[in-house]
């Protein structure tokens, strides 16, 4: 089966090939530069549209072997694009703020994690309204609403998600180091100032612009609902066997 195509000519429109100013490039990003107009660099598109779909279909295989994406950005731009994203597919997600340890200190984030969910339990099964004063109720409820903030695109994520998606690479580097740490794929925009090697999937693009950061996350968004769609699910004969 045919893999996602991406369409050159929708990058152009979205402003994909606008890079940084010439000399703040990096230089492991030639390969993927097509020109200088000015005093910026213009990324070659055929290259953004090839390194996209193969970074695409690398999702596409990880959702379908039943594996999560952890969808990341808390550069301001692209903060709801990714949200947006993470609502649609139900994926985990960081917006707010990456905390240190989120994928290497699973020991600690999860003990949070359980911390926020039995709160919310007690609290939505009415435990708490019965045995405390409704300031004290109301105190419970701002940590609830304080750890969202941290945890909550990360309360259904397994231990070690498939792989990352990654808005900005040298935003969100502490994300990209901690997936490195554990082999985890990640599947990350960079612009002219970035390394590509640091990262498994580079997407050579803006990654400022909105339209271009939009764009993508359409693409991803495509990806992970393709993966779904190639789930395997138990065969009938196996329930009926039970």
């Amino acid at each position: 089966m045919a893999g996602i195509t991406v369409d050159p000519k929708k990058l152009l429109e979205a402003g994909a090939h606008f890079g940084h100013k010439t000399s703040r490039w990096h230089p492991a990003m030639r390969p993927y530069i097509h020109s200088k107009r000015g005093d910026n660099h213009i990324i070659d598109l055929t290259m953004t549209a090839e390194k996209l779909e193969v970074a695409l279909n690398a999702i596409v295989d990880a959702v379908a072997g039943g594996g999560k994406v952890l969808l990341v950005s808390t550069k301001r731009q692209a903060v709801e694009p990714v949200a947006q994203m993470a609502e649609k597919t139900k994926m985990p997600y960081v917006t707010n703020r990456w905390l240190g340890g989120m994928l290497t200190n699973q020991k600690t984030i999860g003990e949070r994690v359980k911390h926020l969910k039995k709160l919310e339990e007690r609290m939505a099964s009415g435990e708490l309204a019965a045995k405390y004063s409704k300031l004290e109720v109301q105190r419970f409820q701002e940590e609830i609403d304080e750890m969202n903030e941290l945890y909550g695109g990360i309360k259904e994520m397994p231990a070690k998600p498939a792989i990352l998606f990654v808005v900005d690479i040298l935003h969100d580097k502490n994300a990209v180091l901690e997936a490195a740490k554990l082999n985890i794929p990640v599947v990350g925009l960079v612009d002219t100032n970035g390394d590509p090697r640091t990262i498994k999937y580079p997407v050579p693009c803006n990654d400022d612009a909105l339209k271009a950061i939009q764009l993508v996350c359409d693409y991803v968004t495509e990806a992970i609902e393709a993966g779904k769609t190639k789930q395997k699910t138990p065969k009938a004969e196996e329930k009926k066997g039970e």
